[in-house]
């Protein structure tokens, strides 16, 4: 007879209506997803060349943005990393609507109102703080064939202000409400303070805090935030690359994968009631997962057709909102996995982070 391999949540294993269970707080933007030919602005091929354009100047990032609006057909979708994760978990769960709930910061504009109801449809509970000082962040997303361009302009994503918005009475009654949390990485270069509040809440109250390193850049040049979270992480997920790069950063002096998993797994805990446990995805090789001691198991991910997939950029995204969309329903952790590499499977099949109106994942 085997154990169970999972992680104890509440008592209660089955979503109720009136129940917070996943809570995430990150960097929002609106996401643009536009098919036209190609785009030319300063030069560049947008669409045609797998350009990335990031702007320091809003009124260079809007003259382009209103342009892509004006001149193609567009579709809205409410983006950034980390909502991209609650919006599957919510899409896997269904029912009860509003079981995650989402902190970020927008600009008091259409495109905020545009943001706040694409969360709305796609039963996120989202709660942003509104200012006034930078626009809502947006990002145009410009697909030709198998090209993909990326326009960003991230502005009020990264002005989230945890006296502002976290510390309110309303909204910490939403933390404390929740089961499990989930950050990106990419939120420690805007809002250490924040994630070590609920870092620290969830730990104290043995609830599960998950972190994704996010990118390479992460733990190289914000090293010091991340290991100052790094103590309260129940769950850290990463890719192969990120993974590869935190070694190198923390001087584990390995480039094998799995040794790397253990390493971080074993650093210091400040919760000793869960083990930590690390989940690297590796594309299309199988994902692996630390079982506590010296176990690491491999997760082989499904098959695909090369002529099937459409769009990768949101994978990673994915499979973490699969995972969490278990994860927090109690299931084993084998389960999880499989759930996360259904999501990602769905996900890569269609362009950027959107999916059919129902999973079929058993």
């Amino acid at each position: 007879m085997h154990a169970r391999k999972h992680l104890p949540l509440s008592p209660s294993t089955v979503p109720s209506p009136s129940l917070t269970l996943s809570f995430s707080v990150c960097l929002c933007v609106l996401s643009v997803g536009d098919k036209a030919p190609i785009y030319r602005e300063q030069n560049m091929l947008l669409g045609a060349t797998g350009a990335i354009m990031v702007f320091s100047s809003v009124s260079e990032e809007n003259i382009m943005f209103d342009e892509i609006v004006k001149k193609f057909k567009v579709e809205y979708h409410a983006g950034g990393a980390t909502q991209n994760s609650i919006k599957i978990a919510q899409w896997m769960i269904q029912d009860p609507h509003k079981v995650c709930t989402f902190f970020g910061c927008i600009g008091e504009d259409k495109f905020g109102e545009i943001l706040k109801q694409k969360s709305e449809e796609a039963h996120v509970d989202a709660y942003y703080y509104e200012q006034t000082e930078e626009p809502t962040g947006t990002c145009a997303a410009c697909i030709t064939g198998d090209n993909r361009s990326l326009v960003a302009n991230l502005a009020a994503a990264n002005c989230y202000k945890k006296d502002k918005h976290l510390d309110l009475k309303e909204n910490w009654k939403l933390v404390e409400k929740a089961k499990v949390y989930y950050i990106a990485g990419f939120f420690l270069t805007v809002s250490l303070e924040s994630i070590l509040k609920v870092a620290k809440h969830a730990s104290e109250n043995n609830k599960l805090f998950t972190l994704n390193l996010s990118a390479p850049f992460i733990s190289q040049f914000f090293k010091d935030a991340l290991m100052e979270v790094m103590p309260y992480v129940d769950v850290l997920f990463g890719n192969e690359t990120e993974a590869a790069t935190f070694s190198k950063e923390q001087g584990f002096q390995t480039e094998d994968i799995e040794e790397i998993a253990k390493k971080a797994e074993a650093l210091p805990k400040v919760n000793k009631k869960r083990p930590r446990i690390v989940v690297f995805t590796q594309g299309k090789d199988g994902t692996i997962m630390t079982k506590g001691g010296d176990k690491v198991e491999t997760f082989p991910v499904l098959k695909i057709d090369q002529k099937d997939i459409v769009d990768t950029n949101g994978a990673g995204d994915a499979f973490v909102g699969g995972f969490l969309s278990e994860l927090v329903q109690d299931k084993e952790l084998e389960q999880c996995v499989k759930a996360g590499h259904y999501a990602a499977n769905i996900i890569i099949r269609r362009a950027g982070c959107t999916f059919p109106e129902k999973p079929d994942f058993h």
